[in-house]
C-alpha cells in the first residue's frame, strides 16, 4: 500500500476516507458498515461537542484493518496501514483503540495482541468505540442489545465498560445515546 499525499496532520474527508477503504481492500459490507458507524458517531460527537472532522474520519477508517483480517486484531492491523499511509495520529489512535469499549492490558495479552492498553482516552475516541458498539453489521442497534450479546458470549467485563460508557457519553451529550439515531 502506498502513502498517502499530504501532511499527516490532515484529516480525510469522506470521500477520501471511503477511496482509502476501497484502495486498501475492505469489501463493500465493511465500508457499508463503517459508513453506518460513522453516521451514528457524527451525530454523537455533535451532541457531545467533540471534534466532528476526526471523528467522521476515524469512524469511516476505524475498521481498514479488516481488509486484512477478521479477528481481534483487526485494529492493530488497521493502525499499522493507517501508519503506513501517513494518516493523521489522531486517526491511527483511534483505529488501534476502537474494539469493544477498550481493551485492558491483560486482556489484550490474552487475546494474542501486543501487550497494552487498548481503551478509547479521548472524546473522540469514546465516541467511535461506542458507535460501533451501536451497529451490528450496518443496523442500529441498542446499547441494551449489545450488552446481552456480550454477556451471551461470556464477555462480562466488556459488557460493564460498554455501559461504563454508554452512561459517559449520554451524560456528555445531555439525552441518552440511544435516542440520537
Amino acid at each position: 500500500m502506498t502513502q498517502r499525499k499530504g501532511r499527516t496532520d490532515e484529516i480525510p474527508n469522506r470521500e477520501e476516507c471511503l477511496a482509502i477503504l476501497r484502495t486498501a481492500g475492505c469489501t463493500e459490507e465493511v465500508v457499508a458498515h463503517c459508513e453506518a458507524v460513522s453516521h451514528v458517531a457524527v451525530k454523537i460527537a455533535r451532541r457531545c461537542g467533540a471534534g466532528v472532522q476526526i471523528v467522521e474520519a476515524g469512524a469511516l477508517l476505524h475498521d481498514i484493518g479488516r481488509s486484512v483480517r477478521h479477528s481481534i486484531d483487526h485494529a492493530v492491523l488497521g493502525a499499522e496501514l493507517a501508519r503506513e499511509l501517513a494518516l493523521a495520529p489522531q486517526i491511527v489512535i483511534i483505529i488501534e483503540r476502537h474494539i469493544g469499549a477498550g481493551i485492558l492490558k491483560g486482556e489484550a495479552a490474552a487475546l494474542g495482541l501486543p501487550e497494552r492498553d487498548y481503551v478509547p482516552e479521548t472524546l473522540e475516541e469514546k465516541i467511535v468505540s461506542h458507535a460501533d458498539n451501536l451497529i451490528a453489521g450496518d443496523r442500529r442497534v441498542t446499547v441494551k442489545e449489545t450488552v446481552a450479546d456480550l454477556v451471551r458470549r461470556g464477555l462480562r467485563d466488556a459488557a460493564v465498560r460498554t455501559v461504563k460508557l454508554h452512561e459517559e457519553l449520554s451524560q456528555i451529550a445531555g439525552i441518552d445515546v440511544d435516542r440520537i439515531i
